[in-house]
């Protein structure tokens, strides 16, 4: 069997087998915690760092641990990473830190992050494990991202609000009034929201994935015409 190469485990990661919109893991966060992009950036970015460290560090150790012990070992390497991203959110940003709150610790508990470290880190070397980890952080990330957009337009008529917890003071310059005097939509942003939109952005993906699917089909029959079979 040929090794997976590294454009299809970006491929797969951020598209074809993306964490929020395919796989469906990661659901609490995810529909917690996207009510604007910022919050959905931000989480997303923490959860990408946890993913590329604790997949690197899992490859690298993965030959000293036994297959009976690994999950207890994966679920401590995580901890410890996601313990500094949290460290450090509190440190460089606490006005984010104090927005997402427990979700951030949370991110242990983070099917998506234990999965790739089962599915993929134990059974891979370094490069294809840290490949592995932006590119499912990045797909979690586009979830994240796209879903806080999209609720944050329809609930509030803005986009990227508040965007200098992430930014700094250059994010305050960014925020963009979309709609003037517009005086929201409760249910974007209520949890019943965030179900809405998420089934949205699926089936969005699903056309997506459709289409390129009758092109791929159609392909080789454009090719026997214009050889004129």
């Amino acid at each position: 069997m040929s090794e997976i190469g590294y454009l299809k485990i970006l491929q797969d990661g951020v598209w074809t087998q993306n964490t929020g919109l395919v796989a469906l893991l990661g659901l609490c966060p995810l529909l917690a915690t996207s009510n604007s992009v910022v919050n959905g950036l931000g989480l997303g970015l923490a959860t990408t760092g946890v993913l590329l460290v604790s997949n690197i560090a899992i490859s690298l150790i993965r030959k000293l641990v036994r297959p009976e012990v690994r999950i207890p070992v994966f679920v401590l390497v995580i901890a410890c990473v996601v313990t500094a991203v949290e460290l450090a959110m509190h440190a460089f940003l606490p006005g984010l830190y104090t927005v997402l709150g427990i979700f951030i610790p949370l991110i242990v508990t983070n099917c998506c992050v234990i999965g790739r470290a089962e599915a993929f880190a134990f059974k891979n070397g370094v490069a294809k494990a840290a490949v592995d980890g932006i590119a499912t952080g990045l797909g979690f990330t586009l979830a994240l991202a796209l879903l806080g957009a999209l609720r944050e337009v329809i609930g509030q008529g803005t986009l990227f609000a508040q965007a200098d917890l992430l930014f700094g003071d250059f994010g305050q310059h960014l925020t963009l009034h979309l709609i003037n005097d517009y005086r929201g939509f409760l249910l974007a942003i209520l949890p019943p929201g965030a179900f809405i939109g998420l089934g949205c952005l699926i089936a969005i993906k699903n056309v997506f994935d459709a289409r390129a699917q009758r092109r791929v089909a159609a392909r080789p029959a454009t090719v026997l015409r214009e050889a004129g079979v």
